[in-house]
């Protein structure tokens, strides 16, 4: 289910997991059982190594716990604040290490991305959009990433981001745009 689906008696049952978690973290368990697969997936597809992506997810989850007392609801799935600390783990590595980074997406955010670039021969594309986006830099294809493949709202990727959901529109279509003349040359 998406983030963006969520009814308000699951808000509340998370708002009351993450209170729960805060005043004791014993019950942060609950949080991450409930989180630890889609931050796995979440840093899988940028580092396509198991064990890389078990530590990072580890390093995600201790952070969590550590600053969770600090934690304040926004308005935002509490799956975002994870994220933005999955993002900061997943950069501070490949900064220290000097890694490569891995890009590995499904054909289904292809089609969206597809679909916003208006093009109609989607399939004849998608071959051509993963060379566009493999040409852009690490931010660049985190907010392509957040948006299509994620399935993140502006508001999510703001917060992840560490920016306003205004700046995040505008870098996510400028980005686009960027695909847009890297695919027709």
């Amino acid at each position: 289910m998406s983030t963006l689906h969520k009814t308000k008696e699951d808000i509340e049952v998370e708002m009351l997991q993450i209170r729960q978690a805060q005043a004791n973290p014993a019950h942060f368990g609950v949080l991450y059982e409930r989180y630890y697969k889609p931050v796995f997936l979440f840093l899988y597809r940028r580092t396509d190594d198991e064990d890389l992506t078990a530590d990072l997810t580890s390093q995600v989850f201790l952070k969590a716990m550590t600053y969770l007392p600090k934690y304040q609801h926004k308005g935002l799935p509490f799956s975002a604040w994870l994220f933005r600390i999955a993002v900061n783990e997943m950069n501070m590595f490949f900064r220290q290490n000097k890694n490569k980074r891995s890009l590995s997406i499904e054909d289904e955010g292809f089609e969206k991305i597809a679909e916003e670039l208006g093009d109609d021969e989607k399939e004849a594309k998608i071959e051509v959009l993963l060379k566009g986006i493999q040409s852009l830099a690490l931010e660049e294809v985190q907010y392509i990433e957040l948006r299509f493949f994620e399935d993140r709202s502006f508001k999510e990727i703001a917060d992840i981001m560490s920016i306003t959901e205004n700046n995040a529109k505008v870098r996510t279509y400028r980005i686009l745009d960027k695909i847009k003349k890297l695919i027709r040359i």
